[in-house]
């Protein structure tokens, strides 16, 4: 059973299903008996506009997953400073089916959130820019489909990347690093992770470890991205890629100065936290570590950013697209507004002593509540 805070009362993030006063404005559960879909949409938050947030398709999804992904969108958009609230949506299926079984799918999905009319869908984990085409064709909505249909691309572009490595980029030093020469380990070499790799090769980096769901690859002397993107695409795994196959857990915790998880949820939690080396983590993906984790790992030096203010990129590009901006316009965007936050948050960590998703939080908070003092 979901667990009810008191109205007002903080949450630290969401580790469950919380009802608080940011919201959930709206839980829906689809089920379709003819083609058996199954899917959770959680409108979280629209203080400060619609509600954008990605579709996870998974066998495993859960509702709270989407929960705390919806949490994070809304969280992500304010902090972002963007006129948009959060949602999200997962749907319970296997996501590597024949894309035309998967067509029908999401045009299905598209058809139950028809009158769902506050929640603007967009890729996520197991969906993609032709996704987005489909749901666009049946109902009229949904953010960044193809570029063929008008739309931004975000995974082709690497928004959300870009916004991954501007953020490391400002927090380096912080850690006492620079990006230039600094070695960067890659926790899931998917859409994400793999245009951070290069990004952060072409700003100098180092990338001497990268994992997909099927193991780890390290190289202390330096992973070739190229060859990376090459292994992954002819086999199916970077773990094949030049250098010592180790387990998947591996990557988290080789030595390295930048750690990149991109992967699912919690993967850095209470039984392994202390084994990572990094000195700064910047967090690809949504929730990577638990906040008990997180909390240890500042108390033990290692700084972490988090995903809500440092994979914003993806949502950033998103409301450019939404609000009739340009593909040109994506990067100097994100870049603006990442950096600042970044900036932002660790002058308040730094002035405060507090941790630094408290930190992010409370920024995310106070954008949100000056919204809803016009809201009725």
């Amino acid at each position: 059973m979901a667990k009810r805070k008191k109205r007002g009362e903080p949450s630290l993030f969401l580790s469950e299903e919380i009802y608080d006063d940011l919201g959930p404005r709206k839980v829906a559960h689809i089920y379709d008996p003819a083609s058996k879909l199954r899917a959770i949409v959680v409108v979280d938050s629209t203080a400060r506009g619609p509600a954008m947030g990605g579709i996870r398709m998974a066998p495993d999804v859960t509702t709270t997953e989407v929960f705390r992904l919806a949490r994070g969108m809304t969280l992500k958009t304010a902090a972002a400073d963007l006129r948009l609230g959060g949602g999200k949506s997962g749907i319970i299926a296997d996501p590597h089916q024949p894309e035309e079984v998967r067509e029908q799918i999401f045009r299905t999905f598209a058809r139950a959130i028809r009158e769902i009319t506050e929640y603007i869908p967009g890729p996520d984990m197991g969906t993609n820019e032709a996704t987005i085409g489909y749901i666009r064709d049946e109902i009229g909505r949904g953010a960044c489909p193809p570029r063929s249909m008008g739309g931004i691309p975000l995974d082709e572009i690497g928004a959300t990347s870009w916004g991954v490595v501007e953020a490391a980029e400002v927090a380096a030093p912080h850690a006492g690093l620079k990006l230039d020469g600094a070695r960067v380990a890659i926790e899931g070499f998917g859409n994400v992770g793999r245009m951070a790799a290069e990004f952060f090769e072409q700003r100098g980096a180092v990338v001497v470890a990268a994992s997909d769901s099927k193991g780890t690859v390290c190289k202390p002397a330096g992973l070739s991205c190229a060859q990376l993107c090459e292994v992954k695409d002819k086999t199916g795994s970077v773990s094949n890629a030049d250098g010592s196959k180790e387990p998947l857990e591996a990557c988290l915790t080789v030595d390295c100065d930048i750690l990149v998880p991109c992967a699912r949820p919690d993967c850095i939690h209470e039984d392994n936290f202390d084994k990572v080396k990094a000195k700064l983590i910047v967090q690809g993906a949504n929730v990577p570590i638990t906040f008990d984790a997180e909390k240890k790992l500042h108390d033990k030096g290692i700084l972490s950013i988090p995903c809500f203010i440092a994979n914003a990129g993806g949502v950033i590009c998103g409301a450019v697209e939404y609000y009739g901006g340009s593909e040109s316009e994506v990067f100097p965007t994100i870049t603006q507004k990442v950096r600042r936050n970044v900036e932002e948050l660790l002058h308040r960590v730094k002035e405060r002593g507090q941790y630094p998703r408290e930190t992010g939080l409370e920024i995310a908070r106070e954008r949100i509540h000056a919204a809803m003092k016009y809201r009725r």
